[in-house]
């Protein structure tokens, strides 16, 4: 069964990969040591309309689908090194940027969504606690009414984007003994006063892609800035997981794909034994098995996207033979 990108999305492909390769710089070892965030490549792709790939044009986007996303996306991450630098932008856009223009009001939507497609927002979305990881929507942060204010309380860990960001969308519960329909999402902007926000410990990978706590401290936001309606944050939830389960990784697809040219062109250069290497099995069976689990992964990536408008399911373009 095979299936094809239509021409917008090729192009989309080609377009982003070119840009990667070409605009983002080189410099990710270094960058990534230093676990230093690409500030210069996070203005370039904002510039060059990554942050706003989905997002219709009056609030600044280019008003692509989820089809046309992926497509891009994927082409990014086969030009751009910077595996943290991706990372940090799906966080931006698909559970911070698409939340906002789904579930968000006019007023919401026109204060945030061109400042975040333009870059010079940056979002986060705090949800995971001390005590609640697995279990995402057991929270102990709370959010109670005061007149026409909210107070929210409580500690967020793990939050991707935190230490720069400038916008949460925060998760908290109105009423504990609701359980999960008790939550309810909000915007806390970082100059908001309770809000301080501390780095968290290195990581094993990503160092690029920057990652702290976020406390709420008897943090007071206009009711205004309620995400949606009280109570419909578990909702909420789950469509912004949902876009980005099945799109965070849509760059990775990108990844592979230069990973396995690249094993194929030293393949092909590599001589031992008078012969190129991948002339022997155990080379040519690997980089086999490689491109199998690309193709596979990229067959469940465009199966699993939600909502998109494509007609047709893309596998890969014309233009990506490894052979």
């Amino acid at each position: 069964m095979r299936f094809e990108w239509d021409d917008g999305q090729e192009e989309l492909y080609r377009d982003f990969r070119r840009f990667g390769e070409e605009a983002l710089s080189r410099d990710v070892a270094e960058r990534d040591a230093a676990g230093k965030f690409g500030h210069d490549d996070w203005a370039r792709c904002a510039e060059r309309g990554v942050l706003g790939l989905v997002l219709p044009p009056e609030y600044g986007g280019a008003g692509h689908d989820l089809g046309g996303y992926a497509s891009a996306m994927e082409g990014l991450g086969h030009g751009c090194l910077d595996n943290g630098l991706l990372m940090a932008m799906g966080a931006h856009v698909l559970a911070v940027e698409l939340p906002v223009w789904k579930f968000g009001d006019e007023g919401q939507r026109r204060r945030y969504l061109p400042g975040l497609a333009a870059g010079r927002l940056i979002g986060a979305n705090a949800m995971t606690e001390p005590a609640s990881g697995s279990d995402a929507l057991s929270l102990a942060t709370t959010a109670e009414r005061d007149g026409g204010s909210y107070v929210l309380t409580g500690r967020k860990r793990y939050v991707t984007n935190a230490p720069l960001a400038d916008v949460f969308v925060v998760y908290a519960t109105v009423d504990p003994e609701l359980g999960f329909t008790g939550v309810t999402a909000f915007l806390v902007e970082r100059g908001d006063d309770g809000v301080s926000v501390k780095e968290q410990a290195e990581k094993m990978g990503l160092r690029t892609a920057r990652w702290g706590e976020v406390e709420l401290d008897a943090c007071r936001i206009p009711a205004s800035r309620r995400l949606g309606a009280e109570r419909q944050g578990a909702a909420i939830f789950a469509r912004s997981m949902a876009w980005e389960r099945a799109l965070l990784l849509a760059p990775w697809l990108g990844v592979m794909r230069r990973e396995i040219d690249e094993c194929t062109r030293f393949s092909r250069r590599r001589r031992q034994f008078g012969k190129h290497i991948g002339h022997f099995q155990s080379i040519s069976n690997r980089i086999v098995d490689m491109r199998i689990r690309w193709e596979v992964s990229r067959m469940l990536l465009h199966r699993a996207r939600p909502n998109s408008t494509a007609r047709k399911r893309p596998s890969f373009p014309r233009s990506a033979s490894c052979t």
